[in-house]
């Protein structure tokens, strides 16, 4: 297993580089570490403008160079019109991209929908970072001959191991799928999270596709979980088993810049190559996955596998 420190990131001149939920927790952690070694920009999607720029002016206090690199990028992945017009707005911006990390999410939420009507967590965790990734791979793909690491990092969870059986039953995600607990619905999304990476790996050729899970890591996630006794519950877990978000971070760090990390390979803490559950290693169950992700996103990108 390899040993990956924060003094192992390699240098990124001249990279540019998307963080999406970027002003808190795991992902902005990431920007400040990234930040720290000369990317040419990064783009710092959330949904709030107030926040991001919150968070940019943090990191400016750390790294003078921050506010120079960082940039607000409008992003609510839980709207499709939303997930395209920040893939418009960034490449009115910029002609290449090096990395995306697809790293936002929602946890345990109460009952929602989508703009579009899926389930919230679904519809915000999968089916808004699968068309965000498929707006911006043809520039992915465009960066590789300047930047033969350029890749995609998807943000999944060792919680995908507790999805249930039956896990995806696609009309459901058309609803608040109001009979299935809040964490099962988030499990199932996290589990779409590695069978959606997993799939695009196997298609793409010129850009690393690679899934990885940070661990119970000292986030402020849990904070939008939904239940009398959950919320409490995860937050003593945070405090007393977490990782510290400094090191918690690496784990996508790592699959986001180092060499080491493999197109098509999944990842825990830190760099630790994983099977996944067994559900996960279902390649029917992904692929039907797939299908469906790609159907849905039909009339909203041009290139549909």
């Amino acid at each position: 297993m390899p040993t990956f420190r924060s003094q192992d990131i390699p240098d990124l001149h001249g990279q540019v580089i998307i963080v999406t939920g970027g002003n808190a927790g795991l992902g902005y952690e990431t920007i400040r570490q990234l930040s720290q070694h000369h990317p040419a920009r990064i783009y710092l999607a959330a949904r709030s403008r107030s926040k991001a720029e919150q968070a940019i002016a943090d990191l400016a206090k750390a790294n003078p160079d921050a506010a120079s690199i960082i940039r607000f990028l409008q992003l609510d992945l839980a709207s499709f019109d939303s997930v395209k017009a920040a893939a418009a707005d960034f490449l009115r911006q910029e002609s290449r991209l090096d990395l995306l990390v697809n790293n936002a999410g929602v946890m345990m939420t109460p009952e929602g929908l989508t703009k579009e009507g899926y389930e919230i967590q679904f519809g915000t965790n999968v089916l808004g970072h699968a068309l965000f990734t498929q707006l911006l791979l043809p520039t992915l793909r465009s960066t590789t001959p300047l930047n033969p690491e350029t890749r995609m990092v998807m943000l999944s969870s060792a919680a995908h191991a507790m999805a249930p059986s039956d896990v995806y039953k696609f009309d459901e995600l058309r609803t608040t799928a109001a009979n299935r607990h809040t964490t099962m619905r988030y499990t199932t999304s996290k589990l779409g999270n590695l069978h959606y990476a997993r799939a695009l790996a196997e298609r793409e050729t010129e850009v690393k596709i690679i899934p990885v899970h940070p661990g119970m890591v000292a986030t402020n996630l849990h904070l939008g979980s939904t239940g009398i006794f959950l919320r409490p519950f995860l937050s003593i877990a945070a405090c007393l088993a977490a990782t510290p978000l400094e090191k918690g971070a690496l784990s996508q760090i790592f699959a986001a810049v180092s060499p080491e990390a493999k197109h098509g390979q999944y990842y825990g803490p830190i760099g630790k190559e994983e099977a996944g559950s067994k559900l996960s290693q279902n390649h029917d169950l992904q692929e039907e996955l797939f299908r469906w992700v790609q159907g849905e996103l039909v009339g909203h990108v041009d290139t549909i596998w």
